[in-house]
């Protein structure tokens, strides 16, 4: 008889501080209770507006190219069609074969761009990644996978929900490698200005790191078309390489589920994330490619769309009218509510209401014992708009009646 031996597996340590992801935690919160009333999700930023029609036309139409390989940085039509809504959008001309890769939704290129382009080291030292806190969570899963230390910047009520990098010391900012920033922030809704942008490209520039802008949020705005970084990028003459920036049709078109997005930004960052995506990425399948060109082409949808969300920005206000700390959102389609206690407000509107958020904490960390996001909940303004203001007046109720 051959002995059998047990093998124990080791564990890599590099994510091991890593806690457990925002929406598994919320349901360890909730879901041992039960709801009081009808269920309503507000916690996830999953769009329910209607896409165009005519998506679905295109895919069909297409259907035999699922048969190929698709290309694996973008079929030449849709960058084309990304190039042309840059260049509407920011002014900003950019090479389809050399400064834009389509990517498989933004999440994908947040985090391969990390592995692609930061460095071992950092003058000799542990590169350091810039991180908003509270952030995406992709941001920090990208740091430790490169070995980066990561540093949570507070973006809070006090510096207008955005990262304050310049006030950082010295020593952390020569470690940098990599700058992360979302405008329009999630969750707070808030848009990096001109200045800001200005400013942080300065930094960049002066401490010799990159910025990767996650601008998925820009299309969906009450007044002003938030301003991008490449934009600014552009305008001041910055080394090609400082800025690259995300986005994608999830939030835009309404498609999460078409997993379209791009990277644009310098020649040499792209050919780094390219020659990755060879050995290491999903194409988008061409059927969904041809879609994707379409929609990037169309602004009609995209208004339409966007004046849906003025629509409920303006009911949020009313109903928040009075409430102590309230604060409207410029874009995005999520509210920051500042409460006592995330978690327990969180639970509190479950049982009571039926009503789900999720508390603020989960997509922040502690940072010398104190978390910016402990103090509030997100709300995600995506359900028909008869269903959001219901669930807003019966959460405004519950929690600041």
């Amino acid at each position: 008889m051959i002995p059998m031996f047990e093998a124990k597996m080791i564990a890599p340590e590099r994510f091991s501080n890593l806690p457990e992801y925002a929406f598994p935690r919320l349901r360890n919160l909730l879901d041992a209770h039960a709801p009081g009333g009808d269920v309503l999700h507000m916690s996830i930023g999953e769009p329910q507006h209607d896409f165009p029609e005519w998506v679905g036309d295109v895919i069909a139409e297409n259907a035999h190219e699922f048969r190929k390989y698709p290309p694996n940085d973008g079929s030449p039509e849709l960058l084309n069609a990304i190039a042309g809504w840059i260049s509407r959008r920011y002014g900003v001309s950019v090479a389809l074969d050399r400064q834009i890769m389509a990517l498989n939704g933004t999440r994908e290129g947040l985090y391969n761009a990390a592995m692609a382009l930061c460095p071992e080291t950092k003058g000799g030292k542990q590169p350091v990644f810039l991180i908003p806190n509270p952030f995406y969570q992709v941001y920090a899963v990208a740091a430790l996978s490169v070995g980066a230390e990561p540093v949570f910047v507070p973006a809070i009520a006090e510096n207008g929900y955005l990262p304050d990098y310049a006030g950082l010391p010295e020593d952390v900012l020569e470690r940098t490698a990599i700058a992360y920033i979302c405008s329009p922030a999630n969750p707070q809704g808030a848009v990096a200005s001109r200045s800001y942008w200005a400013e942080l490209i300065s930094l960049a520039e002066k401490h010799d790191f990159q910025i990767f802008a996650d601008e998925c949020y820009s299309e969906i705005y009450r007044k002003t078309p938030p301003t991008g970084a490449l934009q600014v990028a552009s305008e001041l003459g910055a080394d090609p390489e400082r800025v690259l920036i995300f986005h994608s049709l999830s939030k835009r078109s309404n498609l999460p589920g078409l997993r379209s997005g791009f990277v644009a930004g310098g020649p040499e960052s792209i050919r780094l994330i390219k020659q990755l995506r060879a050995y290491a990425g999903a194409p988008l399948p061409l059927p969904l490619q041809r879609a994707a060109e379409k929609l990037w082409a169309d602004e009609e949808h995209v208004a339409e769309n966007r004046a849906l969300y003025q629509a409920k920005f303006a009911v949020a206000d009313k109903i928040f009218k009075g409430v102590k700390n309230y604060f409207a959102p410029e874009a995005g389609f999520f509210l920051w509510l500042q409460v006592d206690d995330g978690e327990e407000a969180a639970l509190k509107l479950w049982k009571e209401t039926g009503v789900r958020v999720l508390p603020g904490a989960y997509l922040s960390r502690t940072v010398n014992n104190y978390n910016p996001g402990q103090g509030y909940i997100r709300v995600a303004m995506v359900a028909p708009i008869q269903k959001m203001q219901h669930g807003l007046t019966q959460l405004r109720d519950c929690l600041y009646g």
